[in-house]
């Protein structure tokens, strides 16, 4: 397996699929998952003549399961990390929920004072912040993120298997079709992760004011979001994201859960596709 150590000590497992000549994809994963979820995009754009990468987080994954850095900062840094260890030029971006947040950070103060990056995707993403404060009364309130905690803690296993058989893929929809294995396959994932990355996690993907960063950012960004997810509400992120971006196109899809990519991977490949030959 490929591993990069960032400046911190702490080991990065990476994918890198594709020719190294190929323009490079590079996607960033959301909570508590691992590159892994990437797999329908990996081989669709691999077949497209992309170089694909993809990284486990820190904690999570393959990656090394640390005390510290488990915020938007240390994971945008590590993302760096990997690009500067493959050299990649001309990247574009995609992340999905905190990988979405990730993103944002990356490119903000990574990618782009490094000219590094092409354009950026923002799926289901956590941006530009989910918990309510005095400035962001709309958002979620403490309480809900401390839920999170408390069911995270007190059987992990148990909330990682009823997050993805419920709101995450829309399968508690009245006539939903239910993938068991994507279910298992989201718990596998999870589970793999250790578990104070995922209580910290909780923190760094809902409590982060990412506006400054969607402000900063100039290259090309495609916004997506699915009108019906249950987990970071579109109106809660989406249709503020792109108010704040200056080079920013939205497209939303009625009726689509948060984990559209994996049940609606051959739509949103297609969209994510048409947006890189733009």
């Amino acid at each position: 397996m490929s591993f990069v150590t960032t400046k911190d000590g702490t080991d990065i497992f990476y994918k890198d699929w594709g020719s190294k000549d190929a323009q490079p994809i590079m996607f960033h994963h959301g909570w508590p998952l691992s590159s892994d979820d990437w797999d329908a995009q990996m081989l669709f754009f691999l077949s497209k003549g992309y170089r694909v990468v993809a990284h486990d987080r820190r904690g999570h994954g393959r990656s090394a399961q640390v005390s510290e850095g488990h915020d938007m900062d240390h994971y945008a840094a590590d993302a760096f990390a990997v690009v500067e260890h493959l050299n990649l030029q001309n990247v574009v971006h995609i992340g999905h929920s905190t990988g979405g947040g990730e993103v944002a950070r990356y490119v903000a103060k990574h990618g782009q004072p490094a000219g590094r990056v092409a354009k950026a995707v923002l799926v289901s993403a956590v941006t530009p912040l989910m918990v309510k404060t005095e400035a962001h009364p709309e958002g979620l309130p403490i309480t809900v993120l401390d839920s999170l905690r408390s069911a995270l803690a007190a059987n992990r296993a148990q909330f990682f298997r009823d997050v993805p058989a419920g709101p995450f893929y829309g399968f508690n929809r009245s006539g939903a079709t239910i993938y068991e294995g994507v279910i298992q396959n989201w718990w596998r994932q999870g589970m793999m992760g250790a578990a104070n990355a995922h209580y910290l996690g909780i923190k760094a993907f809902s409590e982060t004011d990412q506006t400054d960063d969607l402000k900063e950012i100039t290259v090309p960004t495609l916004v997506l979001h699915g009108e019906d997810d249950q987990i970071v509400p579109i109106a809660e992120s989406a249709l503020k994201s792109i108010k704040l971006l200056r080079h920013g196109t939205l497209k939303t899809y009625p009726g689509f859960p948060h984990g559209m990519l994996t049940v609606h991977a051959d739509i949103l490949n297609d969209d994510l596709l048409s947006f890189l030959k733009s």
